[in-house]
Formats: C-alpha cells, structure tokens, sequence
C-alpha cells in the first residue's frame, strides 16, 4: 500500500502535483519561520553569554582564588548616540586573569578595541573620539568578548594607581555567569526572558497564518479526495489501508517542505543576523540550531502532517458512504463574543487601578491581551456571517445574493483562511499605537532641541570632590560651534523652587541665577522677580520631553540671592552646541578634564536608547504585518482553487443555464474578499482599542494615530492579498465548461 500511496501521490496526474506542491511550500514556510524562531532564541542566549565578562565589576570574590588581583573599572561612553563599553584594568601582578577576546592585558598606554570602534576611530578626527582614550592601540578585541558584529569596545591599561584614584574595584577573576543567570547584580546584558517572550509573540504571529495555509492546502480537493477514498473502501479497502495511502501523500509533501524549509533557513540566515532582534545584529554563526531542534523539526514536520492527515479522513474512516452525508452546519451564536467582551471588560477595569507591581502589570495586561486575541479568532465566523448576512440582505444582484448564502451557510469555512490575519493584524495594531504614543510622550528630544544639542558632566559627591568654577576647560568656549558653557552650582540647602511652570515646586538640586538663564536664551526662565532658580544638573529634567518652545519657567529659589550662588560648590558643567563635531569635541575636552565618574551625556542620548529599542520592537511588529498578509492571500488562494474543484459541477451547470461567467467570478471574490475586509477592520480596531486601554491604565496616555506608514503598509499588504486571490479567478474559464457538466 504504500507503493500504492507513492503512485497516486507522484503520479496522479496535475491536480495530484499541484496540490502536492502547494503543500510542500506551505510547510516550507512553516519550517524557515519555526527554525528562524529557535534559532533566534538560541542567538540571543549565546549574545548574552559573550556580555558576562562586562559584568565582571560585580563577581564575588572567588574563594580560594590563586591568580593576582586586578584593578577593573568599566563605564559607558556615547559617540554620535552609539554606546561605546570603556574597559579599564591595571594588574597587581603578573597572573592577573585576562578577559576573553585579547591574548594578555594592557600595560599602561596601551589598549585593545573592537573592529568596529577600530573602523570608527581611524574615520574620525581624533579631538572628536581618539584622543579621550590614553595611549596607542595594540590589537583587536576577539570574536570571543564581543556581543555582536557592531559592538564598540575599548580595553585600556592603566597604572594601578590611576584606577584607585578613578574609584575601580579590585577583582580575582572575570565573569563567566551569563547575565540571564546572574545573581549579583549584573547590569550589562539583555533580558533574556523578556527578549524570549518577545521572539514567541513574533514567532506565533508569523507561524500562526502559515499553519492556516498548511491546513488549507492540504483541504484542496478534499471533496474529490475523500469520495476516491470512499470507492476504496467500497471496494474494498480497509481503514487501515486508507489511512496509510493518505498518510504517504501527506509525508511525502511534508517531508519534501521540511526539506526546503531547511534550506530556505540556511539561504537566509545571514540576512537575519544583520536584523538588531536585540538591539544589535548577531554574528552568523549565533543563529545555530542544536540537535534537538533539528531532529524535532525534521521528525516532527512530517509526523504532525501524518496525524493530520488520519484525523482529516475521520468521515471516511467511520463509512464509506460517510463522505456523501454532509448537512449545514449550526450558525455560530452570540455567546463568541463573550471573550472578546471579557478582555475589553480587563483592561477598561484598570483604569486608575494600576497595580503596583511589575509582575502584576505583566499579569494583567497579557492576560487582557490575550483574551481579546481569542476572543477574536472565536468570534471570527459570527463576524462572518453576520457580514454575510448584511450582504445578503441588502442584495441587489445575483452574485451579491449567492455569496451571501453561501457565507451564511458556512461561516466557519469562510472565516478559517483569513483567520491567521488576526493575530498579524492586532499584534500590529496594539504594538504600532502603543509604541506610537509612547514614543512621542517619552520618545527621544528632537534633535534640534536642546536635550539633544547640550551635554552635561555632573559633579555627584560620591565621585569625588568637585571642581571650582576656575578649574573648568577654558578650551570649551573656544571650540567653533559650542553655543555656550554654563556652571550651575549644587543647592546645598535643597531650596524648594516656587513659582515655576505648572506649579513646578521641585527641589532640584542645582542653582542658577536668573540673569544666566535670561543670557543663555534656551535653557527656560525665572518667574517674574527670581534673582536665582533652581534647576536640574542638565538644565532639562523632566522638560525635555516637552520642548515645543524655550518658555519653560523653573521655580524660584527661596531664600537665594544672585550674589550667594557663586559661593556654592559646582554641581555641574552644561555645554550647549550647534553642531555634532563642537558635541563630541567638548565631550572629549571634559572627559579629558574630568575622568573620574560617570562620563558626559545629553539626556536626548539616555532617552534615545529606550525609545530606538521601541522603534525595534515595531519593525519587528512591521515584519509580522508584511509577512502575514501575503501568506493569508495564499490562504485565500489556495481555498479559492479548492473550492472551485469541488464545485465544478455547479458551476458549470450555472453557465449552461446562462449565467454568465462576469457573475461567477463576482461570486468567488466576494466570498472571500468580504470575510477578508472584515476580520481585518475588527482586528485593527480591537487592536487600537486595547492599546488605548492599556495606555490609559498603564501610562495614562491618549492613543496618538500612527503615521502613514502603518496605512500605507496594510494598504499594500492587503492590495497584495486581493490580488493573489484575483490571480485565481481565470481558473472559472477553465474548469466550467461544458464538458465537465457532460463528464461528471
């Protein structure tokens, strides 16, 4: 029987190699994104392991430990708004442990750096970046310590005494201890859990649609399928037989799209690793599989197309004359929108309830989520027919009537090869105003702004004592494009402001008189009769995510005069520019100045950072949108040719009544471009809906509309979909004509 199997499944003619390639391309697709998940999700845990070392300021002291110690001190520098990881080590003794990635450590004016802040040195001009790294360069950091293609990486040696000075720990040993497993501290690394649970989201998103179109495929010709099946068995053949015949074509197909799925996985795996899933690109070799996810996936694929395939002959299996026993199947009732109504219901009750913890956020956000996304995909065929039922009533034609019927007499059917738009379409919808809004409340400062053109070194008394005002480069205001160089002074006393802009009455902690800030033009005001405001170190605070204008009005110092602020200790230096060469230029001249504590920044810089990690996440939102579209035409197309297999006869039988063939193509799109349309307006307007839910309870933000791009890309996506099921329409001319009436 197998034999048998393997005749009618590589010999049965152009339906058989038709429906035989189809399938194999739908569990292709399948295969590429399943493999493309786990290997991702293996990527991420293999870029979390190369962050360890950065991580070695927070190891324990290692018991027992027989190398000497080590001086280690690592803080972060900015160029152009990209991180750069400054290593600095200074050995007690020659067996010091070495990081990973460089063959021994540096002596005192010496350093290693990574390729890519190799390449970004040698292209900029060293006032601008080389010259806040002491010494000359010795080698490239390896492969070994290094997350990703594009990371920045400096290991500089130093005297031991520098690092002391500079506040660096004394260690015995580099951390080996991926950040996801840390224990200590750890604060360099992804969060490997939440970048897991993301990669799932993508993954079901993307897999969800294709599965749809695997299991519509192999319904094509299911009707002339089961009734060849059926005269087996009244001849016959056994269930068993059946079963194995129908099992064989279905391995075959599964087998074959397993196969391309693997090979369509290894033909793009370097693209994918250029996609900052993290942040950052991986290396190549990071998207790997281990034997388990081959063999799962190799073995798996085609087992599951097995079962499939004996569940999908259930009414062949019971008699054989069970396949010719079809009656109407029951209307879907109200009661699917429970769910749907539920979720909503979830996200509106915590509204001004917000609960206090992160895990119960997370709690009862997803769960809200979650339940509206089911409640969808089970009140899809009630959406259906309820579409189907408008259609029909308001009718005025007969294809408009026919279409009608027929989506009201299955709904189910109708609504199955759009189902897997769903989730695309919501996971988009909810990801694209979420991230919208957000953005654009806490997003990065625009660039022009001046959050994002100043920089600041912050004198905290942990790092040290301060500066006096006389000690500041006086080369800041030399540089051509530095705008201006501020002092502000600590507020020693913690005067409480009053009088500032929306009743600010914060107690910054830094003081400035009225008269700078009236000079300086862009840093806000005083109120009217302040000698002296008090302020943030940077002079932006909070204000930075609202500077549509320079008017903001910081509160007046109680208690101050002009004359006493002088006498206080510097808090800060404030440098404001007009160009990116006099930023980075004045960022290394204070460096330089200042090398002890945190390094100068802009808050545009800090800010950047989230809001870029954001605008990933909705690419990737973007990517399910754009794959999940055309997949879900596929679907449409795929069931379209099926359906009009199985009813051939009918429809030839219309045309030589006299309905013309204009009507019948009239008919087969509006079944499928109505349930189309339809599951995609609900989808992204529960999606909008939700995120706005969750805006206002989380956030406490209005829902902003996204910009054009979201409508140009579902516009273009679904303009794909109809056109994919247009292209299956001149099959109407082929497969109706009279002699399929005569023939059958």
């Amino acid at each position: 029987m197998i034999r048998f199997g393997l005749r009618l499944s590589l010999s049965g003619g152009r339906e058989a190699a038709i429906r035989l390639v189809i399938i194999a391309g739908a569990v292709a697709l399948g295969v590429g994104m399943l493999l493309t998940t786990l290997a991702g999700m293996n990527a991420v845990g293999k870029q979390n392991t190369r962050y360890a070392w950065l991580n070695t300021g927070t190891a324990p002291a290692a018991a027992g430990a027989s190398a000497d110690p080590m001086w280690w001190l690592l803080r972060e520098d900015h160029y152009h708004g990209q991180s750069i990881g400054r290593v600095e080590v200074a050995p007690l003794g020659p067996d010091a442990p070495v990081p990973p990635g460089i063959p021994h450590l540096p002596g005192p004016g010496e350093y290693y750096v990574s390729p890519a802040l190799g390449k970004l040195l040698r292209a900029t001009p060293a006032e601008q970046l080389a010259d806040r790294f002491p010494g000359h360069e010795i080698g490239t950091v390896g492969r070994a310590a290094l997350p990703s293609p594009e990371s920045l990486l400096i290991v500089i040696g130093r005297a031991p005494a520098d690092l002391e000075h500079l506040g660096a720990r004394q260690i015995t040993q580099i951390m080996t201890t991926s950040p996801s497993d840390c224990s200590h501290g750890c604060y360099v690394g992804i969060r490997h859990d939440g970048m897991t649970i993301v990669l799932s989201v993508v993954a079901a998103a993307l897999l969800f649609p294709v599965l749809i179109f695997i299991g519509t495929a192999t319904r094509l010709a299911a009707t002339r399928r089961e009734q060849r099946f059926a005269a087996m068995r009244l001849v016959g053949a056994t269930p068993r037989q059946i079963s194995l015949i129908s099992a064989v074509e279905s391995a075959i197909a599964a087998t074959a799209g397993t196969a391309v799925g693997f090979g369509l996985f290894f033909a793009f795996r370097p693209g994918l690793a250029a996609i900052p899933f993290t942040g950052d690109p991986f290396f190549t070799a990071d998207l790997s599989l281990t034997v388990v996810d081959i063999l799962a996936v190799a073995l798996g694929i085609p087992l599951g197309a097995v079962v499939a395939a004996a569940l999908a002959l259930r009414r062949v299996q019971i008699s054989p004359l069970g396949v010719s026993r079809r009656v109407t199947p029951k209307p879907p009732r109200a009661w699917r929108l429970i769910p749907l109504a539920a979720g909503l219901a979830e996200l509106t009750w915590f509204i001004g309830r917000r609960p206090e913890t992160t895990n119960g956020q997370i709690t009862a956000y997803i769960s809200g989520f979650v339940l509206i996304l089911v409640g969808l995909v089970m009140a899809g065929p009630w959406l259906t027919i309820a579409g189907a039922r408008v259609l029909a009533g308001r009718a005025s034609r007969p294809a408009t009537l026919i279409a009608g019927r027929r989506l009201s007499d299955n709904p189910q059917a109708g609504f199955r090869s759009v189902s897997g738009l769903i989730v695309a379409l919501f996971v988009t919808s909810v990801a694209t105003g979420t991230i919208t809004t957000f953005v654009a409340n806490r997003g990065a400062p625009r660039t022009d702004s001046v959050a994002a053109t100043s920089l600041s070194k912050t004198f905290w008394p942990e790092e040290g004592p301060a500066p006096t005002a006389d000690q500041i480069p006086s080369g800041l205001s030399a540089i051509p494009g530095v705008r201006s160089v501020t002092v502000v002074h600590a507020n020693s006393g913690r005067k409480l402001g009053v009088g500032g802009q929306r009743g600010d009455a914060r107690d910054w902690p830094g003081l400035v008189t009225c008269a700078e800030l009236d000079r300086l033009k862009l840093f806000g005001n005083c109120p009217a009769g302040g000698q002296v405001a008090v302020v943030p170190s940077d002079l932006i605070g909070m204000r930075a995510f609202d500077l549509t204008n320079d008017t903001y009005v910081w509160g007046a110092a109680v208690g101050v005069v002009a004359a006493d602020v002088d006498r206080q200790p510097v808090l800060s230096v404030v440098v404001d520019t007009t160009s990116r060469s006099a930023f980075e230029q004045a960022r290394t001249m204070l460096i330089n100045a200042f090398p002890q504590g945190r390094f100068p920044s802009s808050v545009g810089e800090w800010e950047s950072n989230n809001a870029q990690q954001l605008i990933q996440f909705q690419q990737l939102a973007n990517v399910i949108m754009l794959a999940s579209l055309p997949i879900a035409g596929c679907s449409l197309a795929v069931s379209v040719a099926g359906g009009l297999s199985d009813r051939k006869r009918p429809f030839s039988m219309l045309r030589l009544t006299g309905v013309q063939l204009r009507t019948l193509r009239r008919v087969v799109a509006l079944e499928t471009v109505v349930p189309l349309l339809v599951v995609s307006a609900v989808a992204i307007g529960m999606g909008f809906l939700a995120s706005y839910l969750f805006l206002r309870a989380q956030l406490d933000y209005t829902l902003l509309p996204p910009d054009g791009s979201f409508y140009l890309m579902v516009g273009g996506g679904l303009a794909v979909s109809l056109g994919i099921i247009a292209s299956t329409l001149p099959l109407l001319r082929r497969i109706t004509g009279p002699e399929t009436a005569r023939n059958e």
